[in-house]
């Protein structure tokens, strides 16, 4: 049964996605600028716990960070024709300033290759410059016309990497690394969330890139969510913006560049991936609150006798990296504390009241079950008993440390079942359109740009990617009957 005020997924997934970023007060609505949200206090730790995990992985890689205008000259776009095609809808523009009308237009970025590629020509001189490797955290607009908290806004926050490089080789390097040791890296092990590596289509691929990869996530409702995205741009805005460098010979050479960035959508994926009838649900590695303490007490008596217990239990946490709040409210009952904090996703709750004192015990809940067998879908996890465990004062740190790990891996491990069980093998047209009404579908490819765009106009469906991870081997194409040496997955996406 949903929590109130929560629709149940199985009614209606979309109204229940937005009843969660409601109910655990994670966005609210900026009516007055279109296709804006604002990101309330809770959503915007969740962001900031995303920053901290991607930002220290691009730092070790050797990248550092930096920060470009806002506003691109309108002609600066104009100079990479398939860069502008890609995003000439979207574009927003600013035509008056200063109470005139400007004598060229300013774009406001939509991402920042046509900006960042008329400094990296200025910086760039000798290959001793390469390679260049720099991020930005920044917010970026695109005119969009259906919106949703998170997975599609006006403006979003993101970060974007751009780096110069001497040759295709080193650009190609980059652009994996980014995908597999960044991305990929984060998402499975902060957010708990199993990805799909792949190779976009040219259909599918970026604007302008010569070639684009992708991470492809699986939502509870079988439907994929691009969760990240790194591109090989060759050397088509190197060429456009004139990124030249010395060789070792002294011969000019136009330079390759790559890009590659993550959004506010990774709020979206934790929320479709993880959460389930009762609220959010947040993996601990990525919860900007870990444990929530309720201290339970009628009189100043016991107040002051269990906030002692209360600060003696937490006084190393931490030390020990656990990230932790006290729920001191006198305004609001226990049993309130109990349903916001649930709702709000906290992986642990730990109670302590005055038989908890004199035991020297306490009440611990974890957010989801742990009880085996483990559940595959959020579905059936929510129907499972949360039961309370009662656990002593001596040892307690250690003992929730170790809940939180286990949590951590059952989420993750919850989420590949499910990708699993709602991943189809096709041999046919008919088995193609029958599996993409429940989840992935992979089948062997060798069709063209106009069979793609034929299967999506007829079922919704797109090629997600090639993945990288291939079998090896050949068959026959699901829609062509050609013979194919690659497979590819197909689904429908957000």
């Amino acid at each position: 049964m949903a929590k109130e005020g929560i629709t149940p997924r199985a009614k209606d997934y979309a109204q229940w996605y937005l009843d969660i970023v409601r109910g655990a007060d994670l966005a609210d609505y900026a009516e007055v600028v279109r296709g804006c949200i604002v990101f309330k206090p809770t959503g915007y730790a969740l962001w900031e716990a995303i920053q901290r995990g991607l930002d220290s992985r691009i730092k070790a890689t050797g990248h550092v960070n930096a920060y470009f205008p806002l506003l691109i000259p309108k002609s600066f776009l104009m100079k990479e024709a398939e860069h502008v095609e890609g995003f000439a809808p979207e574009v927003a523009e600013v035509t008056h300033a200063g109470g005139e009308k400007l004598a060229e237009p300013y774009v406001i970025r939509p991402t920042s290759e046509a900006i960042i590629g008329y400094f990296y020509a200025k910086w760039v001189r000798s290959w001793r410059d390469l390679p260049l490797l720099i991020n930005q955290w920044a917010n970026v607009m695109r005119w969009e016309l259906r919106t949703r908290p998170f997975l599609r806004t006006t403006e979003f926050l993101w970060q974007e990497g751009h780096t110069v490089h001497v040759d295709h080789d080193d650009a190609e390097r980059e652009t994996l690394m980014i995908l597999k040791d960044v991305y990929a890296d984060f998402v499975e092990k902060e957010m708990a969330l199993p990805v799909i590596q792949g190779l976009k289509t040219d259909k599918e691929k970026f604007a302008g890139a010569l070639r684009t990869y992708a991470i492809e996530a699986m939502m509870q409702d079988g439907r994929a969510l691009q969760s990240g995205t790194s591109h090989n741009l060759g050397q088509n805005f190197a060429k456009a913006f004139g990124i030249q460098y010395a060789d070792k010979n002294n011969q000019m050479q136009f330079a390759w560049t790559t890009s590659w960035g993550v959004s506010t959508r990774l709020i979206g994926a934790l929320i479709m991936a993880h959460s389930d009838d009762d609220g959010l649900v947040v993996p601990p590695r990525l919860a900007p609150i870990q444990v929530v303490v309720v201290p339970i007490f009628k009189s100043d008596t016991e107040r002051a006798s269990v906030m002692s217990a209360v600060d003696a239990i937490t006084a190393d946490w931490r030390n020990r990296g656990i990230r932790f709040h006290i729920d001191t409210r006198d305004h609001v009952t226990p049993g309130f504390k109990f349903n916001e904090w649930e709702l709000k996703g906290v992986p642990l709750r730990v109670e302590l009241g005055p038989k908890d004192v004199e035991k020297k015990s306490v009440a611990i809940a974890a957010r989801i079950s742990l009880e085996e067998p483990a559940a595959a879908s959020a579905d059936e996890a929510a129907a499972k008993k949360k039961p309370k465990s009662f656990v002593p004062q001596q040892g307690l740190t250690e003992h929730i440390i170790s809940l939180l790990g286990q949590l951590q891996r059952a989420l993750y491990d919850r989420a590949r079942r499910f990708r699993n069980e709602h991943t189809h093998e096709a041999s046919n047209y008919d088995e193609l359109k029958q599996g993409i009404e429940t989840g992935f579908v992979r089948a062997w490819w060798a069709g063209s740009r106009e069979d793609e765009e034929k299967i999506q106009e007829e079922t919704k469906a797109t090629i997600r990617c090639l993945p990288l991870d291939q079998p090896g081997g050949t068959g026959k194409c699901v829609y062509t009957g050609k013979d194919a040496d690659k497979i590819a997955i197909f689904a429908r996406a957000y």
